[in-house]
């Protein structure tokens, strides 16, 4: 194959092939000065022409407006200033090099501490620089060398994180640590770790974590062994515990990873590996440090018990790590002696390691004692037989812990995890002995539940000074575990086996305890207990998303709703029992779904009022609960589900409820409050109709507060659901009046530009999804406007593109420009320069899917005569990128991409194109790409209707495929795979996209956030064909009759292997009104 031509306009930065086509970036963009006269353009007063190429973005910088428009300097701004190091080869710093660097690292002068690390940062490429580190970790051993020392050990760990498993985008990475360095790394490391303090033990443990958990076992082969050999503490007496337990953690965080994850071979292997290794000295070691903990006694010094306390409870998190998939045999033949290891841990006692004046942190004989309860939980979840005599002895273990611990927070962990222990066992049919007896429910109500659901003092400090750790604890949909959680699961468990006796019970202690409040309202406590009690026994089935679902019909929700919940939010003084408060709106917001309409009515008002509370916990239960209202659903007709309140509901509400979100987001002393933002978001969402009134002071408040986190973004979640909020805003409005857009512009170019000037980078992705949502709005006809126009040059530079989390975003704004301006990108020549960013995203495997995004929207928005002549080059691009990654993924974008292309221009086109690059090229990707992908997965819903589009022309508008040599082979299974697409249940032909509720889950994501609400809706390019199986049995009709005696037993030979392919075909022939002869 011959090489592609340049596609002009693009700097060349990541070629998939050997040939060069980008045209390098002219220097004078790179000058120092350039981001200044960016910069300046704010001050500048209009835009006189349009670039034609990146190159012009300086031209156009100087005669930028000072309105709006100004954006487009911080874009240029920073898609230059974005400086990226020459990586060169150089010679690696000697040891007193490296010292002086990273004593200056440390300095407390800035500019000192900048300049060193951009010399450490172009020296770590060098060859054995990784070693010159880890000599100098050796060799510092003077106690006043101890902070460059740590420096260096954090420095290496960010060397191995970097290096070790290179991203494939990221070229410098890939050169840090070459193969010679990485063999002596590994064969010194743990002998290194092994002689160091622990506070740079620790930073060398990480490191060989991440350096196992791509190397090990296969090609880390010596790492066990060499830790496992550093265990031996049978015979000695003066044992090295900094070692041991150095060791131990980095054995312990190398296994972590055979938990939480789905079986496969390749893990079992990898397990049955260590277990052959382990299995046996871990066993020694566990018995040793037992006998060692009893026998210590008063002789061994309190430093020696600590340690081996916690050389004990990490060995537990090993035996967890190698027991969670399944019991190994070795552990089931040796259960008698671990499980007396782990009794004697559940017993032991030492007065002289309990702090009585510590609150918070737990010591540790609690720290080892929760690990051994871990286990326990581990097998009696498993419902291992071999566990099974041990149980009883262990319930009551267990038992005794739960009836000592304090209700401080330094025994929270404890607690939690027995009592989830003891839910566990008493919530299965087969333990039901063991709890039968009312006597022993009750004992359980009244020693474990009870206690562990009153609230406590930490609990009222933390409402009152640490809310958002509050929150995190006691919100239903939070993963933190917390003793009233445990406690109310622990009573949904015994009402599995229990119900009549557990509800009869607790509606004793319910009303005794109501009784106890009315009498006395300083008991507000007893009435907050009261309702969890009530949470705990009503819920049979719920989920985070969805709310309750079904509950136990011994209890009498509503009544109890009305009696004491609805009264204490009808309390005119929101200051008084704020924790019932707010235990009270959480029952309303868990309980959402057994609510009718008009109760909800009658409560938004009262919610509402509670958003002034001055608690936090207060007004963000009440805003959780109202965005959970707006989301509640009833069943509608044909399988629908319809708002229970929808925004004509909402509307008389709409005043006070953003009055009352905007006071707590404008509120500067409080913390960015996600659950409030999110509320904001779903009202908007459901008064999308009656926002036109009110746009313009909600865009407002929105705007300060993006002003307001930009500063310091803090909270991803609230930052997400504010973009999401002006997102649901623009769709809302723009979507009635097209108009509006102009007005959006206005009011966020501002705070925009700010983004972008100061690169805030957690939001410029959002920045450009927006910019695309609003571009895609403007108003059909009047193409880009003069600020987007001036936008789209700076965009196609390629600083902007090397950050990964800008690329998603970055690709939706274009395809939006290629939407919206084609004219435009024509007239000015920037389709050149597109084309190269296309490439650059081809080039790299995470972010193909992006390159076909712009590919597609090029050939359905671009005129045929501006991309045509460049298609040999783009397929050529394709073909050699297929050759060397042939994956599922890109065989199924590509494909995609071939069966729009033959639907829009035909088959003859497609053939020609790849015929230029080599003769037969067509029909080769045919047979040997396209039909085995469609084959082994069949498209779905719209691309299965692009696919059949697609193909029809292959089959019906290409006879030369029949000339060919095993032509009728290859015709056959293209109409075999129509067939298969056609008439398969999952293709749902007729169906654009899956239902993608407005009311679904969302919420920020790391890796990269896509807005909801911004989302561009899927549009159809063949809209035209209203059912594409009806126009294909079309086109085969015509095909048999053009051709008559050579079609038909071909189709007769395809069907003979499928009888019901055959009666399908027939059915869709008769309905579409022809006949295949």
């Amino acid at each position: 194959m011959e090489g592609p031509s340049s596609f002009t306009g693009y700097r060349r930065m990541c070629c998939p092939t050997s040939i060069q086509i980008y045209r390098t970036v002219p220097t004078e963009l790179h000058h120092p000065s350039f981001s200044v006269v960016a910069s300046l353009s704010v001050a500048l007063h209009s835009y006189p022409t349009y670039p034609a190429s990146t190159a012009d973005a300086t031209v156009l910088c100087s005669n930028a407006s000072p309105s709006s428009h100004c954006i487009l300097s911080c874009i240029v701004s920073v898609s230059f200033t974005s400086s990226h190091l020459d990586h060169a080869m150089t010679a690696a710093l000697t040891a007193p090099q490296l010292q002086s660097l990273l004593s200056q690292s440390l300095s407390p002068d800035a500019s000192t501490r900048k300049a060193s690390e951009q010399t450490l940062l172009q020296a770590q490429c060098a060859p054995g620089h990784a070693l010159v580190v880890l000599r100098l970790i050796s060799e510092l051993a003077s106690p006043d060398a101890t902070a460059v020392r740590q420096a260096a050990a954090v420095h290496f760990k960010n060397l191995v994180k970097k290096g070790w498993e290179p991203d494939e985008d990221d070229k410098s990475a890939q050169n840090l640590l070459p193969p010679s360095d990485r063999s002596v790394i590994k064969n010194n490391l743990v002998e290194l770790m092994c002689t160091v303090p622990p506070q740079i033990q620790s930073q060398i443990g990480e490191s060989i974590s991440i350096i196992a958990s791509t190397d090990f076992p296969k090609q880390w082969e010596n790492l066990l062994p060499n830790l496992i050999a550093r265990l031996d503490i049978v015979n000695a007496h003066d044992v090295h515990w900094d070692v041991v337990n150095g060791v131990l953690l980095t054995a312990n965080s190398i296994f972590k990873r055979f938990r939480y994850v789905q079986r496969s071979d390749a893990l079992y292997a990898d397990i049955l590996y260590v277990l052959n290794l382990i299995q046996e000295p871990l066993t020694k070691l566990f018995l040793n440090l037992v006998t060692r903990l009893e026998s210590g006694g008063a002789q061994q010094q309190q430093t020696a018990t600590v340690s081996c306390l916690q050389a004990l409870r990490t060995t537990c998190r090993i035996f967890f790590s190698l027991n969670y998939q399944d019991l190994p045999e070795y552990f089931e033949d040796h259960m008698g002696e671990w499980m007396g290891g782990f009794a004697k841990l559940l017993e032991y006692k030492n007065d002289s390691l309990v702090d009585e004046d510590e609150e918070m942190v737990p010591g540790p004989i609690d720290n080892a004692q929760v690990a051994v309860v871990q286990n326990l939980n581990l097998y009696s979840n498993k419902d291992e037989e071999p566990f099974l005599p041990f149980l009883p002895t262990f319930t009551s273990l267990v038992w005794n812990l739960l009836m000592n611990v304090t209700p401080f927070a330094k025994h929270d962990a404890l607690a939690t995890i027995s009592i989830r222990f003891l839910s566990g066992l008493i919530g299965k049919l087969m333990h039901k002995p063991l709890f039968e007896g009312e006597s022993t429910l009750r004992e359980i109500f009244a020693r474990i539940v009870i206690p562990n659901l009153m609230i406590r003092e930490i609990d009222e400090e933390r409402f009152e000074d640490d809310p958002q750790e509050f929150i995190l604890s006691d919100m239903e949909a939070s993963d933190t575990e917390s003793r009233r959680k445990c406690s109310q699961d622990l009573l949904r468990a015994m009402c599995r086996q229990f119900e009549q006796q557990t509800t009869s019970i607790c509606s004793q202690h319910v009303n005794q305890m109501l009784t106890q409040f009315a009498t006395d309202q300083s008991q507000w406590k007893m009435k907050d207990v009261a309702i969890h009690l009530m949470l705990g026994i009503s819920i049979r089935a719920e989920s985070i998303q969805f709310g309750v679902s079904q509950v136990n019909e011994g209890v009498n929700i509503m009544d109890f709703f009305t009696r004491h919940v609805l009264t204490e939010l009808q309390e005119p003084n929101m200051n008084v029992r704020p924790m019932v408060k707010a235990t009270c709106i959480k029952f309303v917001g868990i309980f959402r779904n057994q609510f009718t309409k008009e109760q909800f009515g009658a409560l938004m008002p009262l919610l509402i009022a509670h958003l002034g509370s001055p608690y936090v916990v207060v007004h963000t239960y009440a805003a959780a609960s109202i965005e959970k209202i707006l989301t509640s659903k009833v069943d509608g007709p044909n399988n629908t589900k319809l708002s229970k309140f929808a925004g004509s509901d909402l509307k008389p509400f709409l005043g006070n409820l953003f009055t009352g979100l905007f006071s707590i987001v404008d509120n500067v002393e409080l913390n960015e409050n996600e659950y409030v933002m999110k509320c904001i978001m779903r009202a908007l969402n459901a008064a999308k109709d009656d926002l036109l009134e009110i746009v313009q002071i909600v865009l407002e408040k929105l705007t300060a507060a993006l002003a307001l986190v930009a500063k310091n973004p803090k909270n991803p979640q609230y930052n997400h659901y504010l973009f999401e909020s002006i997102a649901v805003l623009i769709r809302s409005v723009s979507s009635k009046d097209a108009a509006y857009t102009s007005a959006f512009e206005q009011f966020l170019f501002p705070p925009f530009q700010h983004i972008l000037q100061m690169e805030v980078v957690e939001f410029t992705p959002y920045v450009f999804q927006v910019l695309a949502q609003i571009l895609e709005f403007r108003p059909e006809g009047s193409g880009l406007g003069q600020a987007y126009a001036s936008l789209l040059p700076p965009l196609l530079t390629p600083a902007l593109w090397e950050r990964k989390g800008n690329i998603p975003a970055l690709s939706r704004l274009l395809v939006a420009y290629l939407s919206k301006g084609s004219a435009e990108i024509v007239q000015h020549k920037l389709l050149l320069g597109i084309l190269g960013v296309f490439q650059k995203l081809i080039a790299s495997k995470s972010s193909e899917a992006y390159a076909f995004d712009l590919l597609r929207a090029i050939v359905l928005s671009m005129p045929q005569e501006a991309f045509m002549p460049q298609m040999k080059d783009i397929l050529q691009i394709l073909m050699m990128r297929l050759q060397q990654g042939k994956t599922t993924k890109y065989v199924g974008l590509i494909t995609h991409f071939f069966a729009l292309f033959v639907g829009k221009f035909g088959s003859q086109t497609f053939h020609n194109q790849l015929n230029l690059i080599q003769p037969g090229l067509g029909l080769m990707i045919v047979n040997q790409v396209w039909v085995p992908r469609l084959q082994a997965a069949p498209p779905t819903r719209l691309e299965a209707k692009t696919q059949i589009i697609g193909l029809t022309k292959l089959l019906c508008e290409a006879p030369a495929i029949l000339a060919s040599p095993n032509g009728t082979e290859v015709w056959s299974h293209i109409l075999s795979c129509v067939l298969k697409i056609i008439f398969s249940p999952d293709s749902h032909l007729n169906a654009l996209t899956s239902e993608d509720s407005d009311d679904a889950e969302i919420g920020y994501d790391a890796t990269f956030s896509v807005l909801h609400f911004a989302t561009h809706p899927v549009k159809d390019p063949f809209a035209d064909v209203e059912d594409a199986s009806v126009s294909f049995v079309k086109s085969l009709s015509q095909l048999c009759a053009s051709q008559p005696g050579q079609v038909t037993p071909l189709i007769q030979q395809c069907l003979q292997s499928d009888p019901k392919m055959s009666v399908g075909l027939e059915n869709l022939s008769q309905n579409a009104g022809v006949t295949l002869i």
